[in-house]
């Protein structure tokens, strides 16, 4: 990789070949649940001392980064990620943006604003960081779409994510549940002009089926299968290692990511949850009982990351 490129976290850039196994899509500080009707669940355990144990289970397993892509909408804490970053070792990218409609922050700040507008705001943050923090994003997203569609005013901050990363070559990340929405994500980036080799389409595991998955990868994105452990089951499970080894077969080995997406208490060891080591200790050696070599699966847990989140200096 050139060592004319960086990746941004939250203590500033590094070079690539300081990045190894990675968690690219997750969060640490997050209020998913402050909306109504969705009062069915706790927000994550903001407790430093409790992440900081947390997070050594991942860095035991060799994870040296972790992609916190917490908007400011959901909650994003800055100076928090910056010191949980400094305590841990851990290098933290932050994202920026706006997650999806209900999570939109007040009236006028998105509603009655242009696409150039919410564009500014993206840039501002990239290149001069949040508020007088000085913290850089390194990511644009998660950017979602609520529903099965992508509605007017989400189009809008989908355009302008993607104009901030035709501008910056930042990655961009999407947000879409339990529909073949992605697709129609895609389409509105690529009318931007959008990079779709640095787009990674989320949560492609809550819809796992094979004509959906090889599309994406066919446009040029990124396969994210990153609610492992959060969607859990033996016949999920089973699925899913069928659609990695699908996307294997057909040469798109570089198009897939893996993460957790862990988002509230319930999922952290601290209250029995599955944490986040459960790729390393749990669905990685299912991918090798499957007979995906061990390689594979670290080119894809360790070098996809590393060349997704990597942009010219």
């Amino acid at each position: 990789m050139s060592s004319q490129q960086t990746i941004q976290t939250v203590l500033g850039p590094v070079a690539p070949d300081a990045i190894g196994y990675t968690l690219p899509h997750e969060h640490l500080y997050i209020q998913l649940w402050d909306i109504p009707p969705r009062f069915d669940g706790k927000d994550q355990l903001e407790d430093d001392d409790v992440l900081a144990e947390e997070l050594q289970v991942f860095q035991a397993q060799g994870g040296n980064c972790l992609v916190d892509l917490t908007t400011p909408g959901l909650g994003r804490k800055p100076e928090r990620l910056r010191t949980i970053a400094e305590r841990t070792g851990l290098h933290i990218v932050m994202g920026c943006g706006w997650y999806r409609e209900p999570y939109y922050p007040a009236r006028d700040e998105i509603d009655r604003r242009t696409v150039a507008s919410l564009t500014d705001q993206i840039l501002r943050e990239i290149h001069d960081g949040v508020g007088d923090s000085g913290i850089r994003p390194g990511v644009i997203g998660e950017i979602g779409a609520d529903g099965s569609w992508v509605s007017p005013i989400e189009e809008r901050v989908h355009r302008a994510a993607a104009r901030a990363q035709v501008a910056t070559g930042l990655p961009l990340v999407t947000h879409g549940v339990k529909s073949d929405v992605g697709l129609a994500q895609l389409t509105i980036l690529d009318d931007e002009g959008a990079d779709l080799s640095r787009v990674a389409v989320a949560h492609c595991d809550s819809y796992p089926h094979a004509e959906y998955v090889l599309e994406v990868a066919r446009r040029g994105a990124l396969v994210a299968f990153d609610n492992i452990g959060a969607i859990r089951g033996e016949r999920h499970e089973a699925r899913i290692t069928g659609l990695i080894r699908e996307l294997l077969d057909r040469g798109h080995q570089d198009r897939i990511l893996l993460s957790h997406d862990i988002c509230n208490q319930s999922q952290l060891l601290y209250s029995d949850g599955f944490g986040f080591g459960y790729l390393a200790e749990s669905f990685l050696p299912r991918l090798w009982e499957a007979g995906i070599p061990e390689d594979v699966t670290r080119a894809i847990t360790e070098e996809n990351s590393k060349r997704w989140l990597a942009v010219a200096s």
